[in-house]
């Protein structure tokens, strides 16, 4: 190595080369390259030709062809009864007609529980009093035809509408009735009026229920057909059903 003069620039002080790696690494390299081609075509020149495939193997294939095409079919049958099912569940929906005759509603929108089913005053008090403004309208609890709408002695201006099942609800001390004998009425329709009317002592809707002729408390009587008095609910199936009538 010659010598650094001392008239060359210092821009080569502190710079090291680059070791140049021994030729004897470039062979090896060069040499495995070589080695794993040949190994790569030897492999190749052992794989059996395409066309040549062997007949155990087809008949696999074609094993598995046909039981892809039996699980299609059967899928396709599924489909099928799934659907006849389906169409077998529509056809025993009910109408809206029929859901809306078995609707049971709170007669009033809003009033006071003021008084039981029960003996009162030495007498039985044969359904229970709902206080609310006079000439607030009320609606039928379930659907029926009426068998009596007018004057009714101590129930003053009463309307009586009875259900398909021989029930009988009676709706009593109206201020005035909105509906005729023999109108055919719904649940939440309008058949009167509250009012004070008759033996009252203030305004008030009575209300009686009749199973088979006799009278039974209407509270447990609606509760098990969704309609709870004392709390003033309903069920949102019923108001639906209502509604679609």
């Amino acid at each position: 190595m010659r010598q650094r003069l001392s008239s060359e620039p210092d821009r080569y002080r502190g710079r090291r080369r680059v070791p140049t790696p021994p030729r004897s690494r470039y062979a090896v390299v060069t040499t495995a390259a070589f080695i794993g081609a040949g190994v790569v075509a030897i492999g190749a020149a052992n794989l059996p030709d395409h066309k040549a495939v062997n007949p155990e193997v087809l008949q696999g294939l074609e094993s598995a062809h046909v039981a892809s095409d039996a699980l299609a079919a059967r899928d396709s049958d599924n489909k099928a009864s799934r659907s006849e099912d389906r169409g077998a569940v529509s056809k025993t929906k009910v109408s809206a007609d029929q859901a809306a005759n078995d609707v049971w509603l709170l007669p009033l929108d809003d009033f006071t529980f003021t008084s039981p089913y029960g003996v009162r005053w030495g007498k039985l008090h044969a359904g229970i009093d709902l206080a609310a403004p006079e000439g607030m309208p009320y609606k039928a609890v379930h659907a029926g035809t009426v068998t009596q709408a007018g004057y009714y002695g101590g129930y003053g201006y009463t309307v009586t509408v009875k259900n398909a099942d021989g029930t009988e609800v009676i709706y009593a001390h109206s201020r005035r009735v909105l509906v005729n004998v023999g109108d055919k009425v719904k649940a939440g329709q309008v058949i009167g009026e509250v009012g004070n009317t008759g033996a009252s002592y203030g305004t008030h809707l009575h209300l009686e229920v009749h199973v088979n002729g006799q009278p039974c408390d209407p509270v447990p009587f609606l509760r098990d057909r969704g309609v709870d008095i004392k709390l003033q609910v309903e069920s949102v199936y019923a108001g639906m059903a209502a509604a679609a009538s």
